[in-house]
């Protein structure tokens, strides 16, 4: 690997017109609009009716939260009783959802692990591997809308709706509030946007609820620019920070707002960045190795939370999964796994351009450009399989956002990875 491909410049100058607009505001509005009406893993939540029907909250339950088929074992690596998953099946409360189901609103106060059950349980396929919690499902970031629609029996956890997923989450997360005030807040101006792959709030002992909170790309917040120059924020002067509005929880578990200081130097921006091929990569480029993150663990991400994490930094809400990314009908795809020859699957991956994404089952890459006619690819990934000197297949273990090529790359029965590309994702031709 040369060291200048580990650099977003290197592919940058081989792109012709790297600073032209891909799709301009306007664009990806409508684009998000279509997400919303054509795939159902994202949600309307203003549009939810006031009473939900029960068959309906079930539906979303029950499609989640299933007893997994093979063994799990938890983190000390004993295979996990009959008798643990019984009781996940008892705190579902399933028999407490009302015919018609009252819908609350909420916002999320600080990163926020969404679970299979509502539980802090870890499990893992194999013993001694425990990168990977199959209970882990996903995150949420401060400030995301959420719509309450079922409480676990145990009162500690809310099956929550939110933009981009449906599953439970710990209350202690979430502040109740109107519709009108958790929607106003999204929607507030003048707004910052995070553009590092993380920041995080200023140490406030004054304010221990907005202390060290974590925003990851793409998080919006209101911005309190006319915050007076000489009255602190939580102790401190506001002049060599970025002073934001942020919702927190009191305690009683209600709605309320504070400021909140960001250091002046952290990556943000006065609204979603442009849209370019250069920008692109210099987004992706950003998280450049860091630890892998199953269902954004670790305080990281994963494959599909990376790419998505990466458009939504331009004010693109793709869906989080890699299935939902890659069927998406709302976006321009390539069905690859309708190509019958490996010479057809390879024209295709040869005409991609950087941002494109190459799907294949469980997993995403973009791609940043090619070198010698062969396409290279940013992505985050647990481990890949290489060919070994003596022709077997060779497991690479890596566990982070990694620049390679695509094609030496194998499946797990050792042929190439390109017989297995589904579909490829074009955003903004």
């Amino acid at each position: 690997m040369q060291a200048a491909r580990l650099d977003p410049d290197y592919w940058i100058r081989r792109l012709d017109q790297p600073d032209r607009i891909v799709l301009d505001a306007a664009a990806i509005r409508r684009l998000n609009a279509s997400l919303v009406a054509e795939e159902p893993s994202l949600h309307d939540l203003e549009s939810l009716p006031a009473l939900l029907p029960a068959g309906q909250v079930r539906s979303w339950i029950e499609a989640l939260s299933v007893e997994p088929t093979r063994q799990l074992h938890g983190v000390d690596g004993h295979a996990l009783p009959r008798q643990a998953f019984e009781r996940l099946r008892e705190n579902l409360a399933l028999d407490a959802i009302p015919e018609r189901q009252p819908v609350r609103y909420g916002l999320v106060v600080r990163r926020a692990d969404l679970r299979t059950f509502p539980t802090r349980l870890r499990v893992f396929r194999e013993p001694g591997d425990t990168d990977i919690d199959r209970f882990q499902e996903s995150a949420l970031f401060p400030g995301t809308p959420v719509a309450i629609t079922h409480e676990s029996r145990d009162g500690d956890w809310f099956f929550v709706v939110a933009p981009n997923y449906a599953a439970w989450i710990e209350q202690r997360h979430v502040a109740l509030g109107s519709k009108r005030d958790v929607f106003d807040y999204t929607r507030r101006k003048p707004f910052r946007v995070v553009t590092d792959p993380t920041v995080r709030t200023v140490h406030a002992p004054e304010a221990p609820r907005v202390s060290g909170l974590q925003l990851d790309m793409g998080v919006r917040v209101p911005a309190l620019d006319r915050w007076p120059a000489d009255q602190p924020v939580n102790g401190q002067h506001p002049g060599f920070g970025h002073a934001v509005q942020l919702p927190v929880r009191s305690e009683s578990g209600l709605l309320e707002f504070s400021p909140a200081l960001l250091p002046r130097r952290a990556g943000l921006a006065d609204d979603y960045l442009s849209l370019t091929r250069a920008n692109l990569l210099r987004q992706a480029f950003n998280f450049l190795g860091e630890r892998y993150g199953w269902g954004h663990a670790y305080d990281a991400r994963d494959c599909s939370g990376f790419v998505a994490e990466v458009y939504r930094s331009f004010g693109l809400q793709l869906p989080r999964n890699t299935g939902d990314q890659s069927r998406s009908k709302a976006l321009d795809r390539i069905d690859v796994s309708a190509l019958d020859s490996r010479g057809e699957r390879r024209a295709v991956v040869d005409g991609t351009a950087a941002g494109d994404l190459v799907y294949i089952p469980g997993h995403v890459m973009m791609v940043v450009g090619h070198v010698g006619g062969e396409p290279w690819v940013i992505h985050d990934i647990h481990g890949m399989n290489l060919r070994a000197a003596d022709g077997g297949t060779r497991r690479v273990v890596l566990n982070a956002v990694v620049v390679t090529p695509l094609l030496p790359m194998l499946a797990d029965d050792g042929t190439p990875i390109l017989d297995h590309v589904t579909t490829i994702v074009r955003i903004g031709r």
